[in-house]
């Protein structure tokens, strides 16, 4: 085995990281599909290995849009104030990042959904009860109702980042080796 395929393989490794990577919040995604491309390109050559570098980036650029789409999607559907927004991305960092220790056990897994359910509801609800006074009982389920609506906006990008990731990765290996690389 040559040095190039050694190197052609840690990209395919590389780039195989990203597919758990967006469905595992304390893994980086899409990320890893551009990293392993530049490995390959490095090793095989620009003028040769350039369209793979070019998907992978394409495919992050997309994945990017998707994330942003499918949780602004998801609120604006409801009409989230920019508080339910503001908290969800805090309640993301915090579920995430406070339930790491609980890692073996799903931990950042479950706070990457609980998170920004909580964290969207009461974002909502500050809002709500700030701009209409008193907190009612039709207040609070509409703040729920857009904390679901932002956790289906993540869960459905999240989807949309993985079909992205086993594309690229595909895409690698098609464009790599139709390339004679």
């Amino acid at each position: 085995m040559s040095q190039q395929d050694v190197l052609w393989w840690l990209a395919l490794a590389l780039q195989l990281v990203a597919i758990p990577g967006t469905l595992l919040p304390v893994l980086p995604g899409l990320i890893f599909l551009p990293l392993g491309a530049g490995l390959w390109v490095w090793a095989a050559g620009w003028s040769s290995a350039w369209p793979a570098l070019l998907l992978a980036c394409l495919i992050l650029l997309l994945g990017w849009g998707a994330e942003a789409l499918g949780v602004l999607l998801g609120a604006a559907r409801l009409q989230a104030t920019r508080w339910a927004y503001l908290g969800a991305g805090l309640g993301l960092l915090v579920g995430v990042l406070g339930l790491l220790p609980a890692l073996p056990f799903g931990g950042p897994l479950l706070g990457a959904l609980v998170g920004p359910l909580v964290g969207a509801t009461l974002g909502e609800l500050v809002s709500a009860s700030s701009a209409l006074g008193p907190l009612g009982l039709e207040r609070l389920r509409r703040s729920l109702l857009v904390g679901l609506a932002v956790v289906a906006g993540m869960l459905v990008s999240r989807v949309a980042q993985f079909l992205l990731a086993l594309l690229g990765v595909v895409g690698f290996v098609l464009l790599s080796r139709l390339l004679g690389l």
